[in-house]
């Protein structure tokens, strides 16, 4: 009888084992499932943000320009151009 009972006590400890590594387990999954819905949260974002870009450049030239103004320096005819300059960050001959 008492074998009996020793051998289900190591049982239970066993089962005790098994159950607080797949809490723990479980634990962990919902973490990271946080996570990526936190990732899907700021790449849906994102996706929304680049979709109405392309949509601002397919429906006119206004957003072209702007975008070729920023970023290539477009200048039109008859415009001038003016540089301003922080003298922070100006270069050492200046």
């Amino acid at each position: 009888m008492r074998i009996i009972l020793i051998v289900l006590a190591v049982m239970l400890v066993l089962v005790q084992v098994r159950f607080w590594q797949e809490v723990r387990e479980v634990r962990s999954l919902r973490a990271m499932v946080e996570e990526q819905l936190e990732e899907n949260e700021r790449l849906e974002a994102r996706n929304e943000a680049l979709a109405a870009e392309v949509e601002d450049l397919r429906a006119g030239l206004e957003a072209i320009e702007e975008r070729a103004r920023a970023e290539l320096g477009l200048i039109r005819e008859g415009e001038e151009f003016f540089l301003i300059v922080d003298p922070e960050h100006a270069g050492p001959d200046s």
